[in-house]
């Protein structure tokens, strides 16, 4: 086949799974309060943290330096990325992703403007639910957002806290593991030869895609030791 034809095909492909029913099917946050409550027992039962219905973090992917607004996607390790936004369940399945952001934007500025924020914002404002997401530092705490103790001594009751709350928040590292174990083009030592925005289309693809996979029973693909350590260099 051709390189044109591929590439014509590759982008209907990356289109039909960007449509918004395929993604309302496929990626979704739990609108019903007894979906966000299976959730929450899950973590429950593994990690003892009550009210968890997520984890929240960004993860970089890499892509060539783009034609236009370059500095917008430079990030502080000296390469060209989209800063991605993914919240994750208990069995590693995406609930939520943002690729819109380039890879200087902070974690917390995306949370900040997301419309998932404003969603858990207003449902724990609204009502007598409680739900948390579980992220690391970097975000606000919030009555909805639960972020590490800054500062707590290991012995301590927040230490103990702050060492079930990482515990419960490597989550999000292992389903970023099979993610880009699965679709390997999202590592950060290969990139995405496409703009920001075709970029952005083709990391959800892959999330849907994850997903279904997950649907499926299909046994997750593990990065190597060396594609793990690269990563964390890459991951900013």
């Amino acid at each position: 086949m051709a390189q044109q034809t591929t590439s014509k095909c590759l982008r209907q492909v990356i289109e039909a799974f960007n449509q918004p029913h395929i993604l309302v099917k496929f990626i979704r946050f739990p609108q019903k309060r007894q979906e966000r409550t299976l959730i929450k027992e899950q973590f429950y039962q593994k990690y003892g943290i009550p009210g968890i219905c997520g984890c929240i973090d960004c993860t970089h992917i890499a892509i060539i330096k783009p034609a236009m607004n370059e500095n917008r996607f430079f990030n502080r390790k000296h390469f060209h990325s989209i800063n991605c936004q993914v919240i994750c369940d208990e069995n590693c399945n995406i609930l939520n992703v943002d690729a819109s952001y380039g890879g200087p934007t902070h974690d917390s500025f995306i949370w900040q403007n997301s419309e998932i924020r404003e969603h858990l914002e207003g449902l724990t404002t609204n009502t007598d639910e409680t739900a948390m997401l579980l992220g690391d530092s970097g975000y606000p705490l919030r009555r909805y957002l639960m972020t590490p103790v800054v500062g707590a001594l290991d012995d301590s009751p927040a230490g103990n806290y702050n060492a079930i709350q990482k515990r419960a928040r490597s989550t999000i590292e292992r389903t970023f593991g099979i993610l880009k174990g699965r679709w390997r083009c999202l590592l950060g030592a290969r990139q995405l030869h496409y703009s920001p925005e075709v970029a952005g289309k083709i990391t959800i693809a892959c999330c849907v895609l994850h997903n279904i996979c997950n649907a499926a029973g299909l046994d997750p693909l593990h990065l190597i030791v060396e594609e793990s350590q690269q990563e964390r260099v890459h991951d900013p």
